[in-house]
């Protein structure tokens, strides 16, 4: 069963997608122009018209490996009960279109790759990617489905099927999606993912009691530094640049006034061994991945940091003052990759 959710009121995807979309395999789910106008709530509505055991989501623009879903259903079986959710990799297939897309790249693979890994492994909370989630259906429903408010509902909902006791595996099956490619475009999406981390974390954090015992100590710590330290470390970051940048420019007195030495080289060392450890963590990820085109983002990674601090700036402001508010992602700047020529007849 595919369902292909779209606005009621979006007349020109909809008569799109009556053109060409096959009615026999796909069918056209008009979900209603009501707030919060978000993909969780869209999720939500098309869930009552879903008869399947296992629920998947893709993206309109995904390309997911041809036999990803067998490879979940077999996954499932093979599993503990406790196990109800899988989460596919995600991949661009235009890592090489501009260094933004090298960067977007290399940073998916280190996530997807290993850290997401590293996590299932030590049996902590996994904030979800958004697509290519396969779900229990009877589970999904008893927990409450998604969170139509968060503008990171994958994340909210990785918490809590681990707050339930519940289990999340990583498959090694990749989807394909494209990165984008213009600066502005990839503000607007990271800044909607850096606001929704903090909505995540600040929903979870009203009750920390709760929170740290149902996902143990350690848990707590790890996805507090995910969820709230990597936005607001990122927004942190314009300003210590900016001191930097001060130092720099002849006011090592100010700076100094500021920042006595125990305060500033504990900082200066956390810079060097920081920035680092990130581009080393970059480095592993290509190599085990095999991913040698891929050196040049890697190892220019800080001036993604950039991009980061700006995104992460525009999403605490949009947190304050609009936190529903799904900023959409334009698609379609990247020629998908060609389909393989048919065999000789």
């Amino acid at each position: 069963q595919v369902l292909l959710l779209l606005e009621a009121d979006d007349e020109v995807t909809i008569a799109a997608a009556r053109a060409h979309a096959d009615s026999d395999i796909i069918t056209i789910v008009e979900v209603p122009p009501a707030d919060p106008r978000t993909k969780p709530k869209a999720c939500n509505y098309g869930l009552q018209f879903a008869t399947g055991e296992i629920v998947t989501i893709y993206d309109a623009e995904d390309a997911p490996e041809p036999l990803q879903l067998r490879k979940t259903v077999v996954a499932f079986e093979k599993s503990p009960p406790e196990v109800i959710c899988i989460q596919s990799k995600l991949a661009y297939h235009n890592a090489h279109q501009n260094l933004l897309t090298g960067w977007f790249t290399a940073e998916y693979g280190l996530w997807f790759g290993y850290l997401l890994p590293g996590m299932m492994r030590s049996a902590s909370p996994i904030p979800l990617g958004g697509t290519s989630n396969h779900l229990r259906r009877d589970v999904l429903v008893a927990i409450g489905a998604w969170d139509p408010f968060n503008v990171t509902e994958d994340a909210d909902l990785g918490l809590r099927i681990h707050a339930e006791g519940l289990r999340t595996a990583v498959l090694d099956s990749t989807t394909l999606e494209e990165a984008n490619s213009d600066t502005i475009n990839w503000i607007r999406q990271r800044s909607r993912w850096y606001k929704g981390y903090l909505q995540t974390w600040l929903v979870h954090i009203r009750r920390p009691v709760v929170m740290w015992r149902s996902v143990g100590p350690r848990s707590f710590l790890r996805l507090t530094l995910i969820l709230a330290g990597t936005p607001i470390i990122a927004v942190l970051n314009l300003g210590f640049w900016l001191i930097t940048i001060l130092w720099f420019l002849g006011q090592p007195a100010l700076v100094g006034a500021v920042f006595p030495w125990w305060v500033y080289f504990p900082a200066l060392v956390a810079l060097i061994l920081g920035n680092g450890a990130t581009l080393y963590m970059n480095l592993i990820a290509l190599r085990e991945d095999d991913r040698a085109d891929l050196i040049v983002p890697a190892l220019t990674v800080p001036g993604f940091f950039v991009l980061m601090s700006i995104a992460a700036a525009k999403g605490v402001y949009q947190l304050i003052r609009t936190p529903s508010y799904w900023e959409k992602t334009y698609h379609g700047l990247a020629r998908r990759p060609e389909a393989e020529p048919p065999e000789p007849s």
